[in-house]
């Protein structure tokens, strides 16, 4: 008995990095996973590495019509949803001077339209008892420079977490953020706008500022997304759960 047997869960930006750990993790618990990207290559690697109890639809979360058919999907495969982890996200780096509206348009649309309507739109799938996990950041709480656009989508999220289980309290629907630290994935590289060289040495920063004296993996993180998701969590609702190895805690 894994500890998320027979649960059917959605996972976004699941087809790398966080979001592919965590659902090698949830099948491996026992659960029948969804996951979505917006890159088709990589939703096949992310499907021939997991091999079972996986489906796969490529969509951008911050367009709504991708978000129906992904629960259109949902619906004809499995019918309801048990867990949600709304973890695809977007950060560039653009300092306050240089950021355009391009960019402020990126990261808001990704990490708070399109999160808080993959939410709205999995609630008539959503069953009674179940579970949301939400990527925050803990930039949430950091003055980061070069990130402020990212920071505050971050900290929407978290609030996000504050409102909604107030509101889906009466489902007894679970709403949760966890919280990375620098982690260790292709995004530094392909997402934030860094340069190889840039992100080699982005990296070593980051390492030297945590008081674990490194980033972490990705599977930490779908460690402490299992938690939540689990009943073994059962009560706990409307936290930030920090997998930071300290950086924002001392």
């Amino acid at each position: 008995m894994g500890k998320l047997d027979g649960k059917v869960a959605v996972i976004t930006g699941g087809s790398s990095g966080i979001g592919l750990a965590t659902a090698k993790r949830f099948v491996e618990e026992g659960a029948h996973v969804v996951i979505t990207g917006r890159r088709e290559k990589e939703l096949k690697e992310a499907a021939a590495i997991i091999k079972r109890n996986l489906t796969t639809v490529v969509g951008d979360v911050s367009r709504l019509e991708d978000l129906d058919r992904l629960y259109a999907v949902v619906k004809e495969k499995h019918g309801h949803i048990d867990v949600l982890f709304a973890n695809a996200g977007a950060g560039t780096i653009a300092p306050l001077e240089a950021a355009t509206e391009a960019h402020f348009d990126q990261t808001f649309d990704v990490n708070v339209k399109g999160l808080f309507f993959t939410v709205q739109k999995a609630l008539p799938l959503f069953k009674d008892g179940g579970s949301i996990i939400m990527t925050s950041s803990v930039t949430n709480v950091l003055g980061s420079p070069g990130f402020s656009a990212y920071a505050a989508s971050k900290a929407a999220v978290r609030n996000f977490a504050r409102a909604w289980t107030m509101e889906l309290k009466d489902r007894k629907i679970r709403v949760n953020c966890v919280s990375p630290g620098p982690i260790d994935t292709p995004a530094l590289e392909k997402t934030t706008g860094l340069t190889a060289e840039q992100a080699k040495q982005a990296a070593v920063q980051f390492a030297s500022q945590i008081p674990m004296g490194r980033r972490g993996k990705p599977e930490e993180i779908a460690a402490a997304v299992v938690f939540l998701a689990s009943d073994e969590s059962s009560f706990i609702t409307g936290i930030d759960l920090p997998v930071d190895g300290g950086l924002a805690q001392v």
